[in-house]
């Protein structure tokens, strides 16, 4: 079993930046790769971004490329979203989770996730 916990959201202007992050318990962190998804009301989870077990490689979905950076530390069994030049449309509630394959981008790959973390870009 594996406990993840989000925090770091909040309220920002357009244009700015917030980090999310995400510690987990439970399990040898380094064993696992993680992702980010968000989802609004009424849609299904987006991918967004996704880190190997190592750290080593990312991956992201088009609409965040270039703004938005995944990190992972497996010391602290913390994994990290970077978020930066932040749209209107970037608002929603953020998930992390846990893979077991590493780099999914299917929610379908992920075994574990957090409660969420609520974003929120104002124009």
């Amino acid at each position: 079993q594996v406990q993840l916990v989000e925090s770091g959201g909040g309220l920002v202007q357009a244009g700015g930046s917030l980090r999310l992050s995400c510690a987990a318990s439970g399990r040898t962190f380094s064993n696992y790769g993680m992702g980010w998804f968000r989802q609004g009301p009424g849609k299904e989870r987006e991918f967004v971004a996704a880190i190997s077990r190592s750290g080593d490689t990312t991956v992201y979905a088009d609409s965040v490329k270039g703004r938005f950076a995944i990190s992972k530390d497996n010391v602290k069994n913390t994994v990290y979203l970077q978020m930066s030049r932040l749209k209107p449309e970037d608002t929603t509630v953020y998930y992390c989770a846990v893979d077991a394959d590493g780099l999914g981008l299917r929610a379908a790959e992920y075994d574990y996730w957090g409660q969420g973390t609520q974003v929120a870009v104002s124009s």
